[in-house]
């Protein structure tokens, strides 16, 4: 190989080793420099939290048995302010007991190492979840850029401009309302962000065709919903909500597209957004008209209500929140 192998360095993974032993920090800082890790230390919680604020670090090895700060409540400190983002911790206990082992997964952490420890077996450990890290971090990007394209897409038409963010807000908050879990209304609002993410791969002067549209032009339209699910289907994060992008736009009475499901055969993830994503179109300004009022769409939605376009008793309780919402000074208006 010649001196031209990259033309980005590669960056070594860091490290942050926390113990109240300076001996103990001296000894693994060394066999952790010798593995090819770049190495922060730390005598102590308070130290250690500074230090994971101020360096970008990608796995930490905690003590258990700690003065002020222990291990347990330290790896809690470090997966809260990590938030959502995935942040491997193991921890290093002399402690071998259940109550303990419990403790630790109830702070949140990834592993364990009993002491004295096993070079290798710590090592092995550290690389193995340094590799979930990057898979996670991968994942992350991917959806970060899929959902910057599909707010990107529609910013090209002052028309559709902020539809599906308005479509997400919605969305979750009527998730909400009907009681579902918390892990449902983090999928809608995904959903909501990437319904029409379809669109990206229609040509821009079909979308914003001022005039009508042949019926030629309206299948090509129609195929948004499948190109969509095809451009989320490869992000596994993507999966559950596949079924929504897929089936916004089928209806109650089985005349929708593209499969022509009807009733509950039609995931309700994807009946919540044909409903909302309705709703939306309806009080936003379209070329074709001025947008409506809340009140005009909500009393447009209520004729329409057993015309078989959504599910009816769905319906009912989204108009029941919409009432809450305006309550409560909620801003739905485009």
């Amino acid at each position: 190989m010649g001196p031209f192998t990259s033309l980005i360095e590669k960056e070594k993974p860091s490290i942050l080793v926390v113990d109240d032993h300076k001996s103990n920090l001296e000894l693994m800082e060394a066999v952790f420099i010798k593995e090819g890790f770049k190495v922060y230390t730390a005598l102590g919680g308070r130290e250690a939290i500074n230090k994971f604020q101020t360096y970008p670090i990608d796995v930490a090895v905690l003590d258990v048995m700690m003065p002020e700060i222990d291990g347990f409540e330290l790896c809690s400190k470090l997966k809260n302010i990590s938030g959502k983002r995935f942040f491997p911790v193991i921890l290093l206990t002399a402690l071998t007991d259940k109550n303990s082992k419990l403790k630790g997964l109830e702070s949140g952490a990834d592993d364990f190492i009993s002491k004295p420890f096993d070079t290798v077996e710590l090592i092995l450990k550290i690389k193995s979840l340094l590799k979930v890290k990057s898979l996670n971090d991968d994942l992350d990007h991917s959806e970060n850029i899929i959902m910057t394209l599909a707010v990107a897409m529609e910013a090209r038409d002052p028309y559709t401009k902020g539809h599906s963010t308005r479509v997400s807000k919605l969305a979750a908050e009527f998730v909400a309302y009907l009681g579902l879990p918390e892990t449902d209304r983090q999928e809608m609002k995904k959903a909501g962000i990437l319904h029409d993410i379809g669109k990206i791969c229609l040509s821009e002067s079909l979308l914003r065709k001022p005039g009508p549209l042949t019926k030629e032009e309206v299948e090509m339209i129609k195929t948004h919903t499948i190109l969509g699910e095809d451009l989320c289907r490869p992000l596994v994060s993507m999966r559950r909500i596949l079924p929504a992008i897929r089936h916004h736009h089928e209806r109650w009475d089985g005349m929708g597209f593209p499969d022509g499901l009807a009733g509950e055969d039609i995931p309700l993830m994807a009946r919540i957004l044909a409903i909302v994503d309705s709703f939306d179109a309806m009080v936003s300004v379209r070329p074709y008209r001025n947008r409506r009022s809340v009140s005009e769409t909500i009393k447009t939605m209520k004729s329409e209500q057993y015309d078989g376009q959504w599910d009816s008793e769905l319906l009912n309780y989204f108009m029941e929140m919409i009432g809450s919402l305006i309550n409560k000074g909620f801003k739905i208006d485009a």
